[in-house]
């Protein structure tokens, strides 16, 4: 089991930056798939983006992103910290929502950008971009 907690949310204009911070504060983080998704005002959950460490000693398998955030955001993870970031640069009005951390152990197979195949769920953090 994973316990996840999320910061790093806030105001940004248009064009400017945020990194979001997901920490597992209870389980190994590399043991998991863990994605960041959003929730955009009356629109559904969406995927942004997914890391995933090998089956081995942690080395990387693969980074996606939704294509609207191609180019603009990037997944890493820093495995001694136990931690998965979002570094959000070009932000855009779009852009606005609530964040989610969520994660799903890495053995398991599913569709990724589908959130019902995530069970560990942080709280959220509000992302607004003013244009």
């Amino acid at each position: 089991q994973v316990r996840l907690v999320e910061s790093g949310g806030g105001l940004a204009q248009a064009g400017g930056s945020l990194r979001l911070s997901c920490v597992a504060s209870e389980g190994v983080i590399s043991d998991y798939a863990v994605a960041w998704f959003r929730n955009a005002r009356g629109k559904e959950r969406e995927f942004v983006a997914r890391t995933h460490w090998g089956s081995g000693s942690g080395t990387l398998v693969s980074d996606s992103y939704t294509e609207s955030v191609e180019g603009r955001f990037t997944i890493s993870r820093d495995v001694a910290k136990n931690s998965v970031y979002l570094q959000m640069n070009g932000l855009k009005a779009e852009d606005t929502g609530v964040y989610y951390c969520a994660a799903y152990l890495k053995w398991r197979t599913g569709d990724f950008h589908s959130a019902t195949t995530y069970d560990y769920w942080g709280q959220g953090t509000q992302v607004t971009v003013s244009s």
